[in-house]
Order: structure tokens, then sequence, then C-alpha cells
């Protein structure tokens, strides 16, 4: 019996010295000390030796029980750092993993193309608040309260004097106040207006623009637009200007390009008439001067608004702005 048990421990003992791993540390304890293991099997078969012979086997085979658990137990202690330093080791044999990049979306793209061309011209790019005071968003641009050019624009009311700021042209006011002559900006940022359609969703983007110093006259505003329109389109695409009114500038005209689709033969897009409205423009009011205290006689200059969104649609040919603002996966991944 005494031979068995110490056969048992000398070969549970050798095992233990060979083992590699964790898995292998596993398959030993569960062989001798596993509920059929070999060391297991014999303590429930001491019943079935001759009395005097009980007590002493039982004795023995706790014995060695206790001593198989301690090596087990300093066989973990040295195998498990072992197997944590494999798992964090790094293999650099293997290919590196692709780091997934997702895209602009194409109204920052196409943001992002005006603005650059307009730093290149000379234009700083300068920003202001999306919720606005009345008076920057109206009033200082020459809408009075009673003015009725005010319902040319749905507009997000906070309280009497705060709201949503309709336009980013409020940037005008506030970088002239801050800035003397000359002045070349552009105001690139979100807008919010009361209209939601094909064409028209409550939060849009705007592009504004604005050059102030001595000597600015209207043929300086159609030189920089008709560089603008060439480089973000290209240079057969013709421009027009129709007289048009804003409060803000005098004269003031819109600008038309020739439609990008059909270019010029008529079809849908252009209501068949071969051009597409693009900005707003014109020369800035002197009464902007008054409210900044610039000289009306020393200084002239324009300025220009442009919706993103608008010329996303018509570099992409995209025929519903809502397109724009549904996340579907199918539509971004072409751009």
């Amino acid at each position: 019996m005494e031979k068995d048990l110490d056969q048992i421990y000398r070969q549970g003992l050798k095992e233990l010295d060979v083992v590699e791993n964790a898995d292998d540390l596993q398959d030993v304890s569960v062989r001798y000390l596993g509920r059929k293991g070999i060391l297991t099997q014999f303590l429930r078969n001491i019943s079935k030796l001759p009395v005097e012979q009980r007590p002493g086997a039982g004795k023995k085979a706790n014995e060695i029980k206790n001593l198989l658990e301690e090596r087990l137990r300093q066989a973990t202690e040295k195998i498990e750092p072992r197997d944590e330093a494999k798992d964090t080791a790094i293999d650099v044999s293997l290919p590196g993993r692709a780091v997934a990049c997702g895209a602009l979306h194409p109204i920052t793209q196409t943001n992002q193309q005006i603005c650059d061309i307009f730093s290149r011209i000379g234009f700083d790019i300068a920003e202001g608040p999306e919720v606005e005071s009345d008076y920057y968003n109206f009033e200082a641009l020459n809408f009075p309260k009673d003015h009725p050019a005010r319902d040319m624009q749905d507009t997000f009311f906070i309280t009497d004097d705060i709201v949503l700021r309709t336009h980013t042209s409020p940037n005008q006011i506030r970088t002239m106040e801050k800035t003397s002559p000359p002045v070349r900006i552009i105001v690139p940022g979100k807008v919010y207006r009361c209209d939601s359609d094909l064409t028209h969703t409550p939060m849009f983007h705007q592009v504004e623009g604005l050059l102030v110093d001595e000597d600015i006259s209207f043929g300086d505003l159609k030189g920089i637009l008709t560089t603008f329109i060439h480089q973000l389109f290209d240079e057969q695409t013709s421009l027009r200007f129709r007289p048009s009114f804003f409060p803000f500038t005098e004269p003031s005209a819109e600008v038309d390009i020739l439609c990008v689709i059909c270019r010029g033969k008529g079809c849908r897009v252009c209501s068949h008439t071969g051009w597409l409205e693009i900005l707003g423009s014109g020369m800035v009011h002197p009464a902007l001067y008054e409210n900044v205290g610039y000289d009306p006689d020393r200084f002239t200059g324009f300025a220009f608004g442009m919706g993103v969104d608008r010329i996303a649609m018509l570099k992409y040919g995209i025929d519903d702005i809502r397109k724009f603002f549904e996340n579907d996966m199918r539509f971004l991944r072409q751009f």
C-alpha cells in the first residue's frame, strides 16, 4: 500500500516537473486530485482495506495529497507570470492591424474647399456665436424693428431680443467693431431658419464674406467672385449678376452660374432657364459703417453670402438636401 502511494507521489512530481503552461497544470491536477483522480480514488477505496491498515493508509494518503497540492500551488505561481508575459508580448513579425478611418461629410468637404479658395486670395477666417442678439442679427445690419425685410427670414426667437442667427452676417459688425480697415474675412458657420422642404432645412451652413478698404468697387466684387466660382467649379462656368435687394448692401446683386448639370441647355434642376442662383452680394451699405465708426466717405467695401449645402448639392448632383442629415452610410460612402 505504501509503495503504491509513494509511486503515485513520484509519478505526480515527475509530471509537474515537465508542465509548460496552465492547461498542462490543470490536466495534472484533475488526473491526481480531481473527483475521479488517482489519489481521490485511492482514498475512497481505503474502506476496503483490513481494519488495522486503514488509519495508516488514510494518514499517508492525506500527507501525499497535501504535498501534491503544495507542489501544484508552487508550479502555478511559476507558470502564471510566464503565460501572462506571452499574452502581452508583441510579435513584431505580424502585419499591423489596419486602422478603420472615416471620411469627411460632403458638406464639410465643400466648406473646407470654399475656405481654402478664399484663404489663398487673402481672406482671414472669422467665427461668431450661433445664439445672437437681435441687435447684431438685425438692427446693426440695417434691419430696424419695423422693417419689412425681417419677413424675408423666418427666425427662431429665443426671447424678444435673442435669436438663433439667421445668417453669419452679424460677424461683419462684430469684426468691424474691433478691427480697423482693411478688413478681409470670410465667416463659415451654421445658421437657423423656420423652413424645411426638399431644398431647405431648419439648420444649414453659410459662408459670409466681407472686404472693406479704400477704393473698393463693384468691379472688385465681380473679380473676386468670378475667381472663386472658376476655382470651385471650372473656368467654363459663366456668371451673371442680377439686381436684387438686401438691407445691408447697396447696390445688391444675386449671382447666378451657368447650370452645372445641363451647361445652359435647360433642365429640371435649373427649371429650364440654364442658370442657377448660387449666392447674394453687394456693396456694404453706408449705414453699417456708421454703426461701427468707419468713415463712409473714406472706406467702401463689399459683402457676399452663400449656402454651403446648396453648393454641395450642385457639385455632387444631389436633389434632396435632407440626404445630408439622414446619416445613411450608403449615401455618405460615395464621398
